[in-house]
């Protein structure tokens, strides 16, 4: 029997065991295994924190370290939706951590204006589904400033947090990707973060940065995700993604919290198949780590890549266009996608829109028998 065949009936058996049903067995796997990130070798002391805690960390030494910054938002004052701005109203003063109406094109048009006259300019979008209405200001301004003024000006010292990706209940104005929108804009940095060192790392990189950045925070890792983060001020590079399980028959590719449903589609795959698969974080969006991920297609031959967003144009298919054109000679197999479907998310049916370890399963065991 078939690898593929083999899975098929351990999934009905699971689908049929107990009376539970198919919806219930989605659910049931849809939750992720959170597996702390030990990769980062920076010195000095930890402390134990959650990733909202890490981001809070993360501003709180921004504003410590430089007097120019200030953080704005809808509802920043008292911490946010999220509680990522938590007490740091209170420390610094209503001048440096302030509300703002709620209005996402002002927020980033005065984001915008206010790193251009010198500002240290953290602004915060309470959802990612609400980034739309700035999408004007973020691409034909922000992205623009340093081109059109053939760089006598520039609005570098601008960053934007914002909650983004499914959560568990958000349907369809609260679970958005967005990532693949802001992916075609040249002048922007674009990152997700996997967890809290990589949370707080890539933020205060991002607002030291001369160049405007979008950091998009998976919103159910806020709480899911916990490590023991460095209490030092340190940044991690852009553009550079990480290998976190060495492999050699298949390569899986994700950001943000599709990076541990790989981790655990990895060990499926080595513990019931006895395939070693090769795990990559591709950590930012734009720039990409077009090397890393170029490596490991060449030495593996397949490629799995999997994110939240719907399939067409997601970023996915830059990864699997540019894969064709530098590896295709060394690929066993075509670059396989495992994303949402090209529908709005939706509620009650978000098991189903989910690339759980499941549906990422069957696809690498689709590429492994091609």
């Amino acid at each position: 029997m078939s690898l593929n065949k083999v899975w098929k009936v351990k999934k009905l058996c699971q689908c049929m065991n107990g009376g539970t049903g198919l919806r219930k067995m989605f659910e049931r796997n849809y939750h992720f295994i959170y597996t702390p990130d030990k990769s980062t070798s920076v010195e000095g002391s930890r402390t134990k924190m959650n990733m909202f805690q890490a981001i809070n960390n993360a501003l709180d030494i921004a504003l410590r370290s430089d007097p120019k910054s200030i953080i704005f938002g809808e509802d920043v004052g008292f911490g946010g939706v999220f509680r990522c701005t938590l007490d740091l109203q209170k420390k610094y003063g209503r001048d440096r951590v302030f509300n703002t109406p709620l209005c996402e094109q002002g927020i980033v048009g005065f984001g915008i204006g206010a790193a251009v006259m010198g500002q240290t300019a953290i602004a915060e979008i309470q959802f990612a589904d609400y980034i739309f209405p700035a999408v004007d200001q973020i691409i034909n301004e922000a992205a623009k400033y340093r081109y059109r003024s053939g760089d006598q000006f520039d609005c570098g010292k601008l960053t934007i947090r914002a909650p983004c990706g499914a959560v568990g209940h958000g349907a369809l104005y609260h679970s958005q990707s967005p990532e693949a929108y802001f992916a075609h804009t040249p002048g922007l940095k674009v990152v997700v973060p996997r967890g809290p060192i990589k949370a707080k790392g890539l933020l205060l990189s991002c607002i030291r940065d001369p160049d405007p950045c979008i950091v998009f925070e998976p919103k159910t890792l806020y709480r899911a995700a916990i490590e023991q983060v460095p209490d030092t001020d340190f940044q991690l590079p852009i553009g550079k993604a990480d290998v976190l399980v060495q492999g050699s028959d298949i390569t899986l590719i994700g950001w943000g919290t599709q990076v541990h449903v790989l981790k655990e589609v990895a060990d499926i795959l080595r513990d019931e198949f006895k395939v070693s698969a090769e795990v990559i974080d591709l950590v930012s969006i734009l720039p990409w780590d077009r090397d890393t991920v170029c490596k490991s297609a060449t030495k593996t031959g397949r490629v799995v890549i999997a994110h939240e967003a719907p399939l067409t144009s997601g970023f996915g298919a830059e990864l699997a266009a540019t894969i064709q054109e530098e590896c295709f000679l060394k690929l066993q197999a075509p670059v396989s996608r495992v994303t949402g479907p090209d529908t709005p998310f939706p509620h009650v049916f978000e098991p189903f829109y989910l690339p759980t370890k499941w549906r990422c399963v069957d696809a690498a065991l689709k590429l492994l028998n091609y």
